[in-house]
C-alpha cells in the first residue's frame, strides 16, 4: 500500500481507502463477512475508512467502531457524514440551511454518530449533501467549529452531490473546510475542470468516491442485471441508465490490457491523478479487498493507456434517478 498526504491535515492516508456504504445499504451483506473484510484491509495497510449515519441509520458506523477497537495499536482514520435534516439525497437548489443543516441538527447527529460507533471522536466529520449557497449562512460553520473545539472530530469535510463538482467551489475557496468527497472515475472526469484546481490551491484533501461508477466499471453489470426492490441500485439503474452505462463500459473492454481486470484499470486510472488523496471503493468481501488494495501496489497506469481512457469522459447531468 502507498500513502498520500491528506491535504492541510498532514495525515498520511492509504491511497486506497474503504467505502462502507455497501455494508448497510445494499443486499447481500452480513456483519461477520463485513468485519472480516475490514480486518483484512487493515492488515494489508488500509488506513482510511469512510462511513455515514445514513448507511443503515448508524449500522455501518457501529461496524467501524468495532474494527477500530480491534486494532488499538494502529492509526486508522475514521470519516463519517451528517445526514440532511430532511433526509433527501441529493440536495436541491431550493433547499435552505434550515432544510438540511440547522445547528441543532448538526449537533444531534454528530453525537449520534459517536454513540453508534462507540468512539470518543472521529477524524473527519462531513456533511452528506451540500449546496454551495450554504456558505452564505454562517450558522453551520459556527456550530461545526464549536463541536470540533470540543474534540469530537479533527477535520471538516463535505460530500458533493452526484455530477455536481461545481457545487462546492465557493466553499472550497472559503478556506473553511479540510476535505471534499466527490465522484471521480474514468467516466466522471469533470472534477478536473474547477474542483481539483481549487482544492490544490487551498490544500483541501480530495476523496474520490464511486470509482467503479456504482458497479458499471467492474464490467459485471449487464442489460440483464436486476436487484431486489429494497436495494438502492434497483432505483438507480433504471432502463435509461442501465443501457447507457453498459454501453459505455463495453466500449472500454478492448482497452483492458492482458492480465489486468477492468476494476484494476479503473482504480489505477484514478491513481494517475495526484490531486486525489484517497479512493474509497466499496468492499464487502475479502477477495474485493485483496484486488483493490493490490491496485496501489501496481501504481498508476502507463501514460498511453491513461491517455486513451481520458477520451472516455462522460459528462452527465443529475436526473430524478441519480440519487
Amino acid at each position: 500500500m502507498n500513502y498520500r498526504r491528506f491535504g492541510r491535515t498532514n495525515w498520511q492516508v492509504s491511497e486506497i481507502g474503504y467505502g462502507m456504504w455497501g455494508m448497510a445499504g445494499w443486499t447481500g451483506s452480513n456483519d461477520q463477512e463485513s468485519l472480516a473484510s475490514l480486518q483484512l484491509a487493515v492488515d494489508l495497510g488500509c488506513t482510511f475508512f469512510d462511513t455515514a449515519w445514513g448507511y443503515g441509520e448508524g449500522h455501518s458506523e457501529s461496524l467501524l467502531g468495532q474494527i477500530i477497537r480491534a486494532n488499538p495499536d494502529k492509526k486508522l482514520y475514521t470519516a463519517t457524514k451528517i445526514p440532511p435534516k430532511n433526509f433527501i439525497w441529493p440536495s436541491r437548489r431550493e433547499f435552505s440551511l434550515d432544510d438540511c443543516y440547522p445547528p441543532d441538527h448538526i449537533e444531534e447527529y454528530v453525537n449520534s454518530s459517536l454513540e453508534n460507533s462507540g468512539l470518543a471522536s472521529f477524524d473527519l466529520m462531513q456533511f452528506h449533501v451540500w449546496e454551495d449557497h450554504f456558505i452564505e449562512d454562517d450558522r453551520w460553520i459556527k456550530k461545526i467549529i464549536e463541536l470540533k473545539d470540543q474534540g469530537l472530530f479533527q477535520a471538516i469535510g463535505i460530500s458533493i452531490n452526484r455530477w455536481e463538482p461545481w457545487n462546492a467551489i465557493r466553499t472550497v475557496k472559503s478556506g473553511l473546510i479540510d476535505a471534499v468527497q466527490v465522484i471521480y472515475n474514468i467516466f466522471d472526469q469533470n472534477p478536473e475542470d474547477e474542483l481539483l484546481p481549487a482544492c490544490e490551491e487551498q490544500d483541501v484533501a480530495v476523496i474520490a468516491r464511486v470509482p467503479f461508477d456504482e458497479g458499471t466499471l467492474t464490467g459485471k453489470i449487464t442489460l440483464d442485471s436486476t436487484w431486489p426492490e429494497d436495494d438502492w441500485r434497483s432505483s438507480y439503474f433504471v432502463p435509461e441508465n442501465l443501457e447507457s452505462s453498459v454501453a459505455h463500459a463495453d466500449a472500454l473492454r478492448p482497452l483492458v490490457p492482458e492480465g489486468m481486470t477492468m476494476p484494476e484499470m479503473a482504480l489505477r486510472f484514478i491513481l494517475n491523478e495526484s490531486r486525489v488523496h484517497t479512493i474509497i471503493p466499496g468492499m464487502r468481501k475479502s477477495h474485493h479487498v485483496r484486488m483493490n488494495i493490490a491496485a496501489s501496489d501496481s501504481g498508476p497506469l502507463p501514460g498511453d493507456l491513461y491517455n486513451e481512457l481520458k477520451e472516455h469522459r462522460w459528462d452527465r447531468n443529475p436526473t430524478e434517478w441519480s440519487q
